[in-house]
């Protein structure tokens, strides 16, 4: 794993944002260290995400690719980052491309 924890956090009250990135095939983030809860959790790829081209069915019969970032799940103070699919759904996989995320929890 290469999780990278950036050593700067920003401080409002008692909440922490943490920020950092992972690597591919990171699918867990622990911040057990330095948050006792998370409130809001989010991932980005850092390179082309995955995409799939759906057809608009409104009138227009246009075509256009929707992109899947990663799944950002909290799991008590650990964040599970799993791969977004091309065909919409969800892997309970690690990401195939590094990314950076973000934490806002109450800290420890």
């Amino acid at each position: 794993m290469a999780v990278t924890i950036d050593p700067r956090t920003s401080v409002f009250g008692d909440r922490l944002i943490v920020t950092g990135t992972y690597a591919a095939g990171d699918n867990a983030v622990d911040l057990s260290s330095i948050l006792a809860s998370i409130d809001f959790a989010g991932a980005n790829s850092s390179g082309i995400i995955a995409s799939r081209p759906i057809t608009d069915t409104g009138g227009g019969g246009g075509i256009q690719a929707v992109v899947f970032a990663p799944d950002c799940r909290i799991d008590g103070t650990t964040i599970r980052i799993a791969a977004g699919l091309a065909d919409g759904t969800i892997a309970d996989t690690a990401p195939t491309q590094a990314g950076t995320f973000i934490a806002i929890g109450r800290r420890s």
